[in-house]
């Protein structure tokens, strides 16, 4: 019987360990997702609550986020939550449009807090991206770069408040868009997710 080389040992021992770490979610998430989360920047289902999307056409070379103002969205997409880690991106947006570079995505929705007090958002993007909570810039992680996150801190109230997430893709291939939260007595960011500040039945919405 021949003896199994140290480094085989090794590897054979390690494999299961790494297979699991490879199971493991990038991002975590407060509410339960059923399946596996859609790391997608939306879908052309329209919904009712969550992140509504209109996708632009932005000129190459841009280095920071577009005046919305100024273009028109060629189509709108809808999720509710925003969580693409970072990866390549080359299929676009079925339904809307092929480009998957030169592009931009502002998101808006509205969302409900129980529990007033003080909110850690993150924002990871590659290109640019900013966080407004009630049209106050929370995050500012704009222009062209490769992935990083910035943090921001709001003290929110309880009830409504209006969200919104621009972001804008530069040459390709790769993008990324995470939008997490740490609310009052959280100890850790987690995907926000639209499910995670809904309003009770009888809230004015």
């Amino acid at each position: 019987m021949h003896s199994v080389p140290t480094v085989l040992r090794l590897v054979l021992i390690l494999a299961p360990v790494f297979r699991l770490a490879a199971q493991e979610p990038p991002y975590k998430f407060r509410t339960t997702v059923i399946g596996e989360p859609l790391y997608t920047f939306g879908t052309t289902i329209a919904a009712n609550s969550g992140f509504r999307g209109e996708i632009y056409y932005i000129n190459p070379g841009s280095q920071k986020l577009p005046n919305f103002s100024r273009l028109k969205p060629v189509g709108a997409i809808y999720t509710p939550y925003l969580c693409v880690p970072s990866r390549s991106f080359d299929e676009g947006f079925p339904g809307v449009t092929e480009r998957y570079e030169w592009f931009a995505i502002d998101y808006t929705g509205r969302f409900w807090v129980s529990a007033p007090g003080a909110y850690r958002f993150a924002l990871a993007s590659d290109d640019g991206s900013i966080l407004y909570i009630d049209d106050k810039k929370i995050i500012d992680n704009d222009k062209q770069h490769p992935v990083i996150e910035k943090e921001g801190t709001v003290k929110l109230k309880a009830g409504v408040h209006r969200i919104r997430v621009s972001y804008f893709q530069g040459p390709r291939f790769h993008v990324a868009l995470v939008l997490r939260v740490a609310g009052p007595g959280d100890d850790e960011l987690r995907v926000f997710h639209a499910d995670d500040f809904k309003p009770p039945a009888d809230a004015p919405w």
